[in-house]
C-alpha cells in the first residue's frame, strides 16, 4: 500500500519503510500502523520510555491578521481572548445544533495563532475557517511542514539533546526555537496521557530529525496501532468514533473545553455555533446522553459498536465508540456513551458482544494517571 500512488506519503515515509513497518491507508495517507516490535510493545515502550510518532498527515494552519482572537473565538467555544502568548488550548468546532465537527490544538503567537487539526477533516475544517473567518484574517495552510510527536517519560531527556530549552517548558507551552538549524514549533503536549512534544519543522528537515531522536537508546518508533491504545488509556476522544456531529462538547464530557468566560455567566458567554443548546445543557445538567469510560470483566476487548444495556435490561440504553485492550491498565477498557441516569462510576451495565452479554464496570477517565509536565 506503501507506493499505491493513489495514497499520499509524509516526509518520513521512506524511513518508516526502511524501519520496517507494516504500512495502512488513513486519512488518505500511506501511514505506518505497526513495526516489528507489535502494538503492544510499541505501547509499553512510550508508557516506559519514548516513542516517535509521525503525524505530518495531520494539518497545520496559521492565522494572521487584524482580530484573528476574536474571529476564531465565535467559531469555538474555548476561550482565545484571555490565551497567553505561547500557551496552547483544546479546541471543539460546533455546528449550529452543537454537535462536533472536529476538535483541534490552538496556539497563541505574537504574529499569528496555530492550529492542528485532524487529518479526516483537514478539507472540511479548512474550508469551515475559511467561509467564518473575516477578510481581515489570512489563512495559510502549511504544507511544507511537517509534524512528529515524541512521547514519553523520556522524550524530554532526547529533544534536550538537540534543544536544551524544551526542559522549561511546561504542559501546554507552544514554543517557536530552532532545531537542528531550523524554525520549528513545539508544543509540550500530545494524545498518549504522558509527557512529551509535538514537533513542527520543515518538511526537508523532518527524516533527520528524526534519525537523530532515533539515536537515542530510549526512544523508538511507533505506529497508529500504539497511538490509538495510548489515547483510549488516556481516556482521549478519537474524532468520528467518540465525538462526532451528533454529540455536544457536554454529552462527550468535554465541557472543561468551554471556555470559563464563555460559560454561563461568563464575561463572554455564548457566541460560538451550537452555543444555546449546549449552554442550556449546562445550565439543566440534563443531556440524554453521557461519555463515559467502562472496564470489562474477562481479558477480550468488547469493540466500537457494540451496544449497552442496563444490568439485565432488554432496551439499548447506549454503544460502545472505541474498545481495546489495555496493556498498561491490563483490562479491556472502552468509552462509549450511556443514558445519562446510568453514567455515575460504579454503574454496571452490559455489552452486547456476538450476542452474548459482557458485564461493563462504568469507570473514571484517565484510566491511568497521566504524566504531564505540570
Amino acid at each position: 500500500m506503501a507506493n499505491d500512488q493513489a495514497m499520499l506519503t509524509t516526509p518520513l515515509t521512506a524511513l518508516h519503510e526502511e524501519l520496517g513497518a507494516r504500512m495502512v491507508p488513513f486519512a488518505g495517507y500511506s501511514m505506518p500502523v505497526q513495526y516489528p516490535a507489535g502494538i503492544k510493545q510499541e505501547h509499553l515502550h512510550t508508557r516506559e520510555g519514548a516513542g516517535l510518532f509521525d503525524v505530518s498527515h495531520m494539518g497545520q494552519v496559521w492565522l494572521s491578521g487584524e482580530g484573528i482572537a476574536e474571529a476564531l473565538e465565535a467559531m469555538v467555544p474555548s476561550d482565545l481572548v484571555g490565551l497567553g502568548m505561547h500557551r496552547q488550548r483544546y479546541g471543539l468546532f460546533t455546528n449550529e445544533d452543537g454537535g462536533v465537527l472536529d476538535d483541534l490544538m490552538i496556539s497563541r503567537h505574537e504574529d499569528g495563532f496555530y492550529l492542528v487539526v485532524n487529518a479526516a477533516c483537514k478539507a472540511e475544517d479548512i474550508a469551515h475557517l475559511r467561509a467564518g473567518l473575516p477578510a481581515s484574517v489570512t489563512l495559510t495552510e502549511m504544507t511544507d511542514r511537517a509534524l512528529i510527536a515524541l512521547q514519553g517519560p523520556k522524550a524530554e531527556e532526547a529533544l534536550a539533546k538537540l534543544q536544551p530549552e524544551v526542559r522549561k517548558m511546561k504542559f501546554m507551552d507552544n514554543w517557536p526555537m530552532t532545531l537542528l538549524d531550523s524554525p520549528a514549533i513545539i508544543s509540550r503536549s500530545g494524545y498518549t496521557g504522558e509527557d512529551g512534544y509535538e514537533i513542527s519543522v520543515p518538511a526537508e528537515v523532518a527524516e533527520t530529525l528524526a534519525r537523530r531522536l532515533l539515536e537515542d537508546e530510549h526512544v523508538e518508533p511507533v505506529g497508529l496501532g500504539a497511538r490509538d491504545s495510548l489515547r483510549l488509556e488516556a481516556g482521549l476522544c478519537l474524532y468520528g468514533h467518540d465525538i462526532t456531529t451528533r454529540t455536544t462538547p457536554v454529552e462527550a464530557s468535554l465541557g472543561w473545553a468551554i471556555g470559563k468566560a464563555r460559560r454561563l455567566g461568563g464575561e463572554r458567554e455564548g457566541g460560538f455555533p451550537g452555543a444555546q443548546r449546549v449552554l442550556q445543557q449546562m445550565r439543566d445538567s440534563a443531556p440524554e446522553q453521557k461519555r463515559v469510560g467502562l472496564v470489562a470483566e474477562g481479558k477480550a476487548p468488547v469493540r466500537e459498536g457494540a451496544v449497552l444495556y442496563a444490568e439485565g435490561g432488554d432496551e439499548p440504553i447506549g454503544e460502545v465508540t472505541s474498545g481495546n485492550f489495555a496493556a498498561s491498565v491490563g483490562a479491556p477498557i472502552a468509552m462509549g456513551y450511556v443514558r445519562a441516569d446510568l453514567a455515575e462510576k460504579g454503574t454496571t451495565v452490559e455489552a452486547d458482544v456476538r450476542g452474548k452479554r459482557r458485564s461493563m464496570t462504568v469507570s473514571s477517565m484517565p484510566f491511568l494517571r497521566p504524566g504531564y509536565q505540570r
